[in-house]
């Protein structure tokens, strides 16, 4: 019998993990880390406090596996967006759009990364520990179009910080702009004119014209 239940069991603590995540990922966009309670969590999830405590033993943990999972999504979002693409080129601007789409699809995912720009404290010790991996897949991308001769040489972080942080401002500023101002990022118009933006920011960043 054990081995009838084991399964179900465990498929019902992963669901049941999964929810709670889901869920936190929304109250730590909206809350922040420092206001963000796990009762919050539980309440949002529909379950007690120490159901919570069962998966994640404290709101550092979950919040560690809330940003791991957004850091992790995007970036196996990043690897199919740009696999078997090697023109230096379009294999930057397909990584912009790989954050770019990510982000108006996963906009908790947006706020909470802007939250953790603006305040390290989650991540006191190692600001980079979940989120890294984006780093090192732009560093990667501009350094081999630097070595083939397609970019000028660039730091990628001026491009991290000049054109492809503009996605986050994209999703999160589209309510908090005051009237007459607000836009739905995932408006195919609003999000095509946008993108043609980010297009022409990269290409006048990396290209030898680019001052």
């Amino acid at each position: 019998m054990k081995s009838i239940r084991e399964p179900v069991r465990q498929a019902r603590g992963d669901a049941t993990r999964q929810s709670i995540l889901d869920a936190a990922e929304v109250v730590f966009a909206e809350q922040g880390y420092a206001a963000a309670r796990l009762e919050d969590v539980a309440l949002a999830v529909g379950i007690r406090r120490p159901s919570i405590v069962y998966h994640f033993p404290g709101k550092q943990e979950l919040y560690d596996a809330v940003e791991a999972d957004i850091f992790a999504s995007m970036h196996a979002y990043v690897v199919a967006h740009t696999a078997g693409v090697t023109d230096p080129m379009t294999r930057l601007l397909a990584l912009l759009d790989a954050w770019l789409d990510f982000m108006v699809a996963r906009p908790t995912a947006a706020r909470i990364i802007q939250r953790l720009i603006a305040d390290v404290g989650p991540r006191a010790g190692n600001p980079i520990e979940f989120s890294e991996t984006a780093l090192r897949d732009i560093e990667a991308i501009v350094a081999a179009g630097v070595e083939a001769g397609h970019f000028r040489p660039v730091p990628a972080m001026m491009i991290l910080n000049g054109v492809a942080a503009g996605a986050i401002f994209y999703v999160c500023n589209a309510r908090l702009l005051g009237e007459g101002r607000t836009y739905d990022p995932a408006d195919p118009a609003e999000l095509a004119r946008f993108r043609a933006l980010i297009h022409t920011l990269a290409r006048a960043a990396v290209t030898s014209g680019a001052g």
